[in-house]
């Protein structure tokens, strides 16, 4: 058995999302053999990917057929995220300021009120727990989430660091950043537009987030002022629509897809949030209190992914309400085992999309 004999027998995996072989993809490293035992790295392009165990019984299986069918393999598994950002030019931007960031996802629903930010949340929470570098930034100025689901205290501020640039702060793995943590919970943000693009701007540009993975961006509902601010501002690698299953959402996504269809960006899949409740003393139930499937049917409409369903459970409200993230409180409950799910989708989304669109450009907006 010799290192090409094995390198021959690997480039027989294909990588489901890619369509490629993995030698092709330069995903093999450091393949040593000593008699009948042999071993490898395989270089995952996200540590969230949902088929890591499916590619590592198609290389043993591969090398027992075609190379040595006694052969003791050991496959050892990395991770490399990608990235496909475009330039940062254009208005707004500042260039090499988000270098070391692979890539920005939107949160995005066309209205208020179906866990918007619950997702965020528990998206971002659930990639860093996979091995992810991760940051969020709550971009809903007037109606900041992102300090009472992670538990913020009101006395915790972000620093500025000497060279002007702000220091997010850091829970459950996930760097931070929110109009919440500047401004004094009993009070609100009386705000125009400018001032509020000119926010959004300061956390994308002027905050120190260092090498991430993933910064996911929690949107305010809508497409107006702060979205087209975003698109101006970095270049977004996807986005992630959060409905629920009711007709009067589902009308309103539409809405968001098409805005983000408009300035470029790829929408990455549909997540229906509260799609039915199950009662504890009858887990075999469901019941579909806002309608069934109406997500699954949109994404279909759309030709775009369903990343997964999340059920209505008390514990993710209470959870919340408590500063944990429900995939952080209570990792075996329903709900986490569907963000968690719906994280290794987008990340999946996110390696299809590097690898088969091009870098993400700079977005022009002009007004007659």
């Amino acid at each position: 058995m010799t290192q090409e004999q094995v390198l021959d027998a690997l480039s027989n995996v294909i990588e489901p999302d890619l369509g490629k072989d993995l030698v092709t993809l330069g995903m093999v490293k450091d393949v040593k053999v000593s008699g009948h035992q042999v071993g490898f790295t395989v270089v995952l392009t996200t540590p969230a990917c949902p088929l890591k165990e499916q590619i590592r019984s198609a290389c043993v299986k591969a090398v027992h057929e075609l190379v040595d069918a006694d052969a003791e393999v050991t496959v050892n598994m990395t991770s490399n995220v990608t990235s496909r950002q475009g330039p940062a030019a254009g208005p707004g931007r500042q260039p090499g300021v988000l270098g070391e960031i692979k890539n920005i996802i939107a949160v995005a629903s066309g209205k208020g009120g179906v866990g918007k930010s619950t997702v965020a949340a528990n998206l971002a929470v659930a990639l860093a727990q996979e091995g992810a570098a991760v940051g969020l930034v709550d971009t809903d100025i007037y109606g900041p989430s992102v300090p009472l689901m992670f538990g913020i205290d009101p006395s915790e501020k972000p620093h500025v660091n000497e060279e002007r640039k702000i220091i997010p702060l850091e829970k459950h793995g996930v760097k931070l950043l929110s109009m919440g943590f500047l401004v004094d919970e009993t009070q609100a943000v009386v705000w125009r537009g400018p001032m509020v693009s000119s926010a959004v701007r300061q956390f994308l540009n002027d905050a120190e987030w260092g090498a991430l993975d993933y910064l996911v961006l929690d949107l305010p509902p809508g497409t107006g002022d702060i979205q087209l601010t975003i698109v101006q501002t970095v270049p977004l690698t996807g986005a992630v629509l959060v409905s629920t299953p009711q007709e009067v959402a589902l009308a309103d996504v539409r809405k968001g897809a098409a805005m983000f269809g408009n300035v470029n960006v790829p929408v990455l899949g549909v997540v229906e949030n509260m799609a039915y409740f199950t009662p504890p003393d009858l887990p075999d139930r469901k019941y579909y209190l806002f309608g069934e499937g109406g997500a699954r049917r949109l994404a279909e409409d759309l030709g775009l992914p369903l990343l997964g369903e999340v059920p209505i459970e008390q514990v993710t409200r209470e959870s919340g309400d408590r500063g944990t993230p429900i995939v952080a409180a209570q990792p075996e409950s329903a709900s986490a085992k569907a963000f968690r799910r719906i994280a290794e989708l987008t990340a999946q989304q996110v390696s299809i999309r590097n690898a088969d669109l091009p870098a993400t450009q700079p977005i022009e907006i002009l007004y007659r």
